[in-house]
């Protein structure tokens, strides 16, 4: 089965007031497939007419040629302090939540073979770098979740490139969670008025497929995405397994100018379980060692960058069931938590947050 691909514009024409616009029953039906997809899938394809192919391009060249870079020159931009939310993580820091959660190991044991993830060794052979989109709150409890970017030397185009597809992604994310919204039956800004000034991310993995290369490596462990709604453009190279709700495991194929959305443990929350966080892995697999023959051949960079950008809902507001979500028969299992509170406590056991704090 491939994901079902929604085309933003006709809800875009809408919203901007459009001469024609899309009729009502015909955007009724797409926020009905946004809101379905999230729920049975945990993933959504979209396009967005305001983020193109070209502007995926731009950032995944400037984004390479920083990870090719050495491993000390790197860790220049190193910030565990800041629990590693802005600037690089390097490879061997992040740990795949299924080796440290009893309760996953167990989901997994009892998965039919087929659909089980790949067993990773240890920590994740993947490097990261965060860089913060749009603006943080003036006054919040948690200033290490809003800090100040770090800006490696030697790119002057880094700032630039990383906020114009940040911003643009962001857009997207914010149009989807909107349709979500009113396909969920909820009010249009249901989610939208908690991500104002969240701490959103936009976070690039870099994985060096000259080092590690060889079909079967993890390079992130079977996890959920901790934030609300994750959106990635296409990747040079595949290896995303996704599992639907059914269990079934799927390799995601992302199209030429589409991006992939992922709903995380934030929406999971606001929507008392309807929506579970999607599960997913990155693994070689051969469809990535056909991509890295061809990049061989045609002598590109053998690193696979992730446009990944993590929204999030913000810091200070409340995480709990909204609306008629409150009733659901798992509701009880949501209870009211501080979004920035919640975040922290799943830092910890990732690894990006000591255990005391620090």
């Amino acid at each position: 089965m491939d994901l079902p691909v929604v085309d933003l514009a006709p809800y875009l024409r809408t919203a901007a007031g459009d001469a024609a616009p899309a009729g009502e029953e015909e955007l009724r039906a797409l926020c009905a497939t946004v809101s379905a997809s999230l729920r049975d899938t945990g993933a959504l394809l979209v396009m967005d007419p305001r983020c193109s192919a070209a502007d995926n391009d731009r950032f995944l060249d400037v984004v390479e040629r920083y990870f090719a870079r050495s491993a000390d020159a790197k860790r220049l931009q190193e910030r565990p302090h800041l629990h590693y939310q802005v600037g690089v993580t390097p490879e061997g820091v992040e740990v795949p939540r299924s080796l440290v959660d009893k309760n996953m190991q167990e989901k997994i044991r009892s998965m039919p073979e087929e659909f089980q993830p790949a067993t990773p060794k240890g920590p994740d052979p993947k490097w990261r770098y965060m860089w913060r989109v749009g603006p943080r709150p003036g006054n919040t409890r948690f200033k290490e979740l809003n800090s100040e970017p770090v800006i490696p030397e030697g790119l002057p185009e880094w700032k630039e490139t990383m906020d114009s597809w940040g911003s643009k992604m962001i857009s997207a994310i914010e149009v989807v969670a909107e349709m979500a919204a009113i396909g969920f039956g909820l009010s249009k800004d249901a989610f939208t008025s908690l991500m104002k000034e969240g701490p959103h991310l936009l976070a690039p993995t870099g994985s060096d497929l000259q080092r590690h290369g060889s079909e079967g490596t993890v390079f992130a462990g079977f996890h959920y995405d901790l934030n609300f709604l994750t959106i990635h453009g296409r990747s040079r190279f595949p290896g995303l397994n996704i599992w639907l709700r059914n269990g079934k495991k799927m390799e995601v194929k992302v199209p030429v100018g589409c991006l992939l959305i992922q709903s995380g443990k934030q929406l999971e929350w606001l929507t008392g379980g309807e929506c579970l966080a999607g599960m997913h892995e990155v693994v070689v697999t051969k469809r990535t060692l056909e991509a890295i023959a061809l990049a061989r051949e045609q002598n590109r960079s053998l690193w696979r960058v992730s446009s990944t950008l993590f929204a999030h809902i913000a810091s200070d507001a409340i995480l709990k069931p909204l609306g008629h979500f409150d009733e659901t028969p798992d509701a009880y299992s949501y209870p009211p938590i501080c979004a920035g509170d919640y975040v922290e406590q799943e830092l910890s056991v990732i690894n990006l947050k000591g255990k005391d704090g620090v």
